[in-house]
């Protein structure tokens, strides 16, 4: 594992109550479809998020050492691990299973390749796909995994 992409968590509550936490910018309209997008593939229903924003992201952020004002970052916990950026969204669809684990193996790609993508679509997410006022809210079904 390499120390650019992911950070030790100490005390991580997510092993008594979610195997998987994804932080994302809960204004970003190009973030929460990825949200929405990991809700309708996630059959164990092993996803639990939050956004940047919202208390429970900001003191994971402050945990894992990461910026708590900057939300260009999609943030994976899993367990007592924070991935960031391209290797966050490699994990999640390895987590998916099925066919989208096969795109894990773009991992072999160099993290300042993969990143500086992720980078670029991150500067400009709010221009291309627009940005919330408010962050967007779960239906009732779905309310229970999200932490905030």
């Amino acid at each position: 594992m390499d120390q650019a992409d992911s950070s030790r968590i100490n005390n991580n509550p997510l092993e008594e109550s979610a195997s998987l936490l994804v932080l994302f910018d809960g204004l970003c309209n190009l973030c929460s479809g990825s949200v929405q997008f990991i809700l309708k593939k996630d059959k164990k229903k092993q996803f639990f998020f939050a956004s940047l924003q919202s208390p429970i992201g900001q003191t994971y952020l402050q945990k894992s050492g990461l910026p708590a004002t900057d939300f260009h970052s999609f943030v994976l916990i899993e367990k007592d691990q924070a991935y960031t950026r391209s290797t966050a969204a490699l994990r999640v669809l390895k987590n998916l299973g099925g066919g989208w684990k096969v795109f894990y193996a773009l991992r072999i790609v160099p993290i300042p390749l993969r990143d500086g993508i992720y980078n670029w679509i991150a500067r400009h997410r709010y221009q291309w796909f627009g940005r919330r006022e408010s962050c967007w809210l779960p239906t009732p079904d779905l309310k229970r995994r999200f932490l905030d």
